[in-house]
């Protein structure tokens, strides 16, 4: 008897990797590559794992796997005009498929992700910027709609007074539905009383 065959997938094991790769970076555990970042004198190493940097990547792919092996299985990086802190957020964001930066800092992201072909991070923040621009969007339009708003009312005063008056005055011949007042109106109740 042949038994069907089902399909065991875990929900979990994706980021339970990479919170395990993330606390191995953290650690400086089986770290196989250093990447040396310098921006305007200032400098620092970061020790990373060759295969989440080439899976997450296209730079680091194409780098890793055109590179002649010199010291062993250890590699040196060299990244020039890449500021430390955005490297770093580069980092926690292929480790962590997460990061939180200021809002000025997106663009210098966006950058970085297209310098070293970074898809998911390109897209995450052409995403955030295109909401951050709908916001913007949606402000001004509803800045707009509240000024034309004013404009429109401070316009208006003298004419809703008036029609205001009209319609409470006594001698009007309209009544108001629901009120019981005759078809005739106040107007031909005065009459009556002359």
């Amino acid at each position: 008897m042949e038994s069907n065959p089902v399909l065991l997938e875990s929900k979990s094991s994706p980021i339970n990797l990479l919170n395990e790769m993330q606390q191995l970076r953290l650690l400086g555990h089986l770290c196989d590559v250093t990447v040396s970042v310098e921006y305007q004198g200032v400098r620092a190493e970061f020790p990373a794992h060759k295969a989440v940097l080439a899976a997450t990547s296209k730079f680091f792919k194409e780098v890793f796997l055109n590179e002649e092996p010199v010291d062993g299985p250890h590699s040196n990086v060299f990244l020039n005009e890449v500021q430390v802190a955005d490297f770093a957020s580069f980092l926690e964001f292929v480790y962590t498929a997460r990061v939180e930066v200021e809002e000025d800092r997106v663009q210098r992201m966006l950058e970085i992700a297209e310098k070293l072909k970074c898809l998911d991070l390109s897209e995450t923040c052409f995403q955030l910027k295109r909401q951050m621009l709908e916001s913007v969007l949606l402000e001004l339009q509803n800045f707009s709609e509240s000024q034309n708003s004013e404009e429109e009312s401070a316009t208006r005063p003298s004419a809703v007074p008036a029609a205001k008056a009209e319609r409470d005055s006594p001698e009007c011949s309209v009544a108001a539905p629901g009120r019981g007042a005759s078809p005739e109106g106040p107007a031909a109740k005065s009459k009556e009383k002359v």
